[in-house]
């Protein structure tokens, strides 16, 4: 089943909890949280008090994808606001594996995702080891950028090592294929295509009308579903 995970960094702060229960009601399954410390990525975002208010007012998904250095340092943190899966950076971690192992001691899925300039090859060793891989279609850090091209060869490079290594391309104890970065109805359907089964956007659902473009992400997904 293909996901729809709405990225709340494009929400309006003021009207949050509306526009969760708006993307929820539609059908939404989950919602992406992005966390950014000012060093690994140049922005900076929200943290756990933010997850932890969140958590308190929907039953939805809750996608934290933590773009910071060593980030094992904040798993116990996030896990105990309320996250449902962590999804840590290749390139953050100085040992990926042990970083991984410690998502999944804490009690929650794990995903791993890699830049645009990282090869997809990395992710090998991990294939069986996490509950979903995110391909950055963008440079991590600002919402708002247009999607890269080669994003489409990664995802069917990813679904190739996947079916190579797990002897399956789909179904239980296969990851998830997430895409986050410049995806907007005009791309959906290709991002799909390409292999992706979990979809993060922020500013294509958030900016306009929400409730109408929730449901038109759904009705792409669902009959590629």
């Amino acid at each position: 089943m293909n996901w729809l995970s709405p990225s709340i960094l494009a929400a309006d702060f003021n009207r949050l909890g509306e526009q969760i229960r708006c993307v929820r009601d539609c059908g939404a399954q989950a919602l992406h949280f992005d966390v950014m410390d000012g060093m690994f990525v140049p922005s900076i975002s929200f943290g756990m008090p933010v997850l932890a208010s969140i958590r308190k007012e929907t039953d939805l998904f809750l996608d934290v994808h933590l773009m910071v250095r060593e980030p094992s340092r904040y798993i116990k943190e996030f896990v105990e606001s309320g996250a449902d899966l962590i999804t840590v950076h290749y390139e953050a971690c100085s040992d990926v594996m042990h970083t991984v192992t410690a998502v999944r001691a804490a009690g929650v899925k794990v995903g791993l995702s890699i830049r645009p300039e990282t090869p997809v090859s990395v992710l090998r060793p991990f294939l069986d080891k996490v509950d979903l891989i995110l391909i950055m279609s963008v440079n991590p850090g600002f919402g708002g950028q247009t999607f890269m091209e080669g994003t489409y060869d990664k995802l069917r490079e990813l679904r190739a090592l996947i079916k190579e290594t797990l002897g399956a391309s789909a179904g239980e104890g296969v990851p998830r294929v997430e895409v986050d970065g410049g995806i907007n109805l005009n791309n959906v359907a290709s991002v799909l295509e390409a292999g992706a089964d979990t979809i993060v956007t922020g500013s294509a659902v958030f900016h306009g009308d929400i409730a109408d473009n929730t449901n038109r992400f759904l009705e792409i997904l669902r009959a590629h579903d």
